[in-house]
C-alpha cells in the first residue's frame, strides 16, 4: 500500500479520502489553520495526519513530500500563482517515490464558447483573472511532471454539488434563486464522481487533461425546479438575469458571462469512469433519499 499526500483538504479531497482512503496505508493532508488540523486529527485519528500549510514551506510538509507515492492537489492559485509550486517545487521534483499527481482544476479555463461543445482539445481562452491563474497553474504542474517524470493528471471540474452543497438545501432553506438567461447552460458534477475520477487517475497513473463533468449541460434553474419537486414544494419564481445581475458577486457574475457545453468522453474512454450520477436528477434523488442531503 502507498502514502497519499493531499495538498488542501477541502470538499472534494475530503470526499475522496472518505470513499477511497482505505486504499492507502498512510494519508497526509494540509489545511490552513491549526484548529482545523486538530479537528481532523481527532476525527480521523489513525487514518489521516493533517499538517498546516499557509503558503510557506515547512520542514514537516517537505518530509511528507519525500515520503509520498501519490499527491492530490486542490489548493487554488492566489495572486502570486500556485502556492504549492511556489513553496515546494524543488522538493516535488526530487521526490523519488512520487509517481503520480492529480491536480484539480476547473472547466472555467475554457472561457466563453457561446454554448458550443468543448473538449480537452479545445483551446482554452479564459476571460477572468481567476481562470487565467488556473490555466497558468496547470502549465506549472505539467512542467513539474516533465522535470520529475511523475504522471500529471489535470482534472477540469464542472460545477460541484453533493452532500451539504446542493439545490435541495437551497430550496429547503429558502435561499434558492431561479435565475433565467436565454441560452445559458452549465455542466455539473457530483462530488462522488469527482472522487471516482481521482481514484481512476491514480490507479491508471494517468497523464494529461480530463474533463470531469456530467452528461447533460442544462439551464441553471433546472436543478432548483427539480429539487422543489422532490421536496413537494413550489419552485421559487423565475428571475430574469438582467434583474438579478446587480445582486450577484463578481465571482458569480463571471460564471454567468460564460456559456459552454463540456464533453466528458475522454473521462469515460481513458479513465474508465462510469458516472454514478450522469445528470443532476440522479444526484438529487440520491441526496433526497439520504438522511443528510
Amino acid at each position: 500500500m502507498s502514502t497519499l499526500l493531499c495538498f488542501g483538504l477541502g470538499y472534494s479531497a475530503e470526499h475522496f479520502v472518505v470513499m477511497f482512503g482505505d486504499k492507502f496505508e498512510r494519508i497526509v493532508g494540509t489545511v490552513r489553520g491549526a484548529e482545523r488540523a486538530a479537528v481532523l486529527n481527532a476525527y480521523m485519528a489513525g487514518r489521516l495526519k493533517a499538517l498546516v500549510f499557509k503558503g510557506k514551506a515547512t520542514a514537516e510538509v517537505e518530509r511528507a513530500i519525500g515520503e509520498a507515492d501519490l499527491a492530490l492537489v486542490s489548493v487554488p492559485p492566489d495572486a502570486n500563482g500556485d502556492p504549492v509550486l511556489a513553496a515546494f517545487v524543488e522538493a516535488l521534483v526530487h521526490a523519488r517515490q512520487l509517481r503520480s499527481i492529480v491536480y484539480l482544476s476547473t472547466v472555467g479555463v475554457y472561457g466563453d464558447h457561446g454554448g458550443a461543445w468543448v473538449d480537452e482539445d479545445t483551446m482554452p481562452r479564459p476571460a477572468s483573472a481567476r481562470s487565467r491563474a488556473r490555466l497558468a497553474a496547470e502549465a506549472g504542474w505539467q512542467k513539474l511532471g516533465a522535470r520529475s517524470g511523475a504522471a500529471i493528471a489535470i482534472l477540469r471540474l464542472a460545477g460541484i454539488y453533493g452532500p451539504g452543497q446542493n439545490a435541495l438545501l437551497q430550496v429547503a432553506r429558502g435561499t434558492a434563486r431561479r435565475i433565467t438567461k436565454p441560452g445559458q447552460v452549465f455542466n455539473r458534477i457530483h462530488v462522488g464522481d469527482i472522487a471516482q475520477a481521482i481514484d481512476s487517475a491514480f490507479t491508471r497513473k494517468a497523464d494529461g487533461i480530463f474533463n470531469v463533468a456530467d452528461d447533460e449541460p442544462g439551464a441553471p434553474g433546472d436543478p432548483i425546479a427539480f429539487a422543489a419537486q422532490l421536496l413537494g414544494r413550489d419552485p421559487p419564481p423565475e428571475i430574469p438575469f438582467a434583474d438579478a445581475a446587480s445582486s450577484l458577486s463578481p465571482m458569480a457574475l463571471s460564471f454567468w458571462q460564460e456559456c459552454r457545453r463540456v464533453r466528458n468522453d475522454k473521462l469515460k474512454r481513458e479513465l474508465g469512469v462510469n458516472l454514478l450520477y450522469p445528470t443532476y436528477r440522479e444526484g438529487l434523488r440520491t441526496l433526497n433519499a439520504s438522511s443528510a442531503p
